[in-house]
């Protein structure tokens, strides 16, 4: 038949207590050495009998190297649960304050907006009212602030723009009263109206005529009687 599971329980026999011991304390020591060769790591083990009897294994280095190597990494993993620890509490702390304060804020909101305001007492009442009416000083405070260095600011562009217009103005005066202390030749003038000289119309020759002309136009009549009519109107071709 196999070998039963033993029951994990204390032995109250005091002679089979103590086999049991030294048998499993020597497989655990076997096991301990088992591991460290095979996997090359440093083992320590105590183990103390109920009699107060210690034995012990260790590897090559000493167990005093061992225990220091062990006490400093469980200091510092002691240290860093600790840290995680107070880190999360005030985490959890800072939280819960901001928490609080949005709430605060929230409701100061409503009550200023003129709500949820049955839950206040007179005292608090009153205690908004001077609020609003210091915010209210502030506001009109910084728009009449605003409002004047527009208007100074206006005024400036209005003082400019003068300045401006009467130097214009000065120019046009200055320049009026010049023309008039030079006023400007006749030829000039017939230049400024658009009309040259040499485009004025020219008197047409009289259409009077001489006494010379009368006796030729006397001499051709006289001519033009004594010649047939044939001739006539030939001579009138030419």
């Amino acid at each position: 038949m196999g070998r039963g599971r033993v029951q994990l329980k204390r032995i109250e026999n005091k002679i089979n207590r103590q086999v049991t011991f030294s048998k499993r304390r020597s497989g655990l020591l076997k096991k301990a050495h088992e591991i460290s060769v095979l996997c090359d790591a440093e083992v320590a083990l105590i183990v103390f009998s109920t009699k107060g009897k210690l034995f012990e294994y260790s590897t090559d280095s000493c167990m005093e190297k061992i225990l220091e190597r062990y006490e400093r990494y469980s200091y510092a993993e002691r240290r860093l649960i600790a840290n995680d620890n107070q880190s999360n509490g005030n985490w959890s702390l800072e939280h819960a304050k901001l928490k609080a304060r949005v709430e605060v804020l929230q409701k100061n909101h409503r009550h200023f907006m003129g709500e949820d305001l049955d839950s206040l007492t007179l005292k608090e009442l009153q205690n908004i009212e001077q609020q609003l009416d210091s915010a209210l000083k502030q506001i009109r405070a910084r728009k009449n602030q605003l409002m004047h260095e527009s208007i100074s600011e206006l005024q400036k562009k209005d003082k400019a723009l003068q300045e401006q217009n009467n130097m214009l103005a000065k120019k046009i005066k200055e320049k009026e009263k010049a023309q008039a202390q030079n006023p400007p030749s006749e030829q000039q003038q017939e230049y400024s109206h658009g009309v040259s000289p040499l485009l004025l119309p020219q008197p047409f020759p009289s259409l009077a005529m001489t006494t010379r002309d009368k006796d030729v136009a006397a001499n051709y009549d006289r001519s033009a009687a004594l010649l047939p009519p044939w001739m006539l109107g030939h001579h009138l071709g030419d």
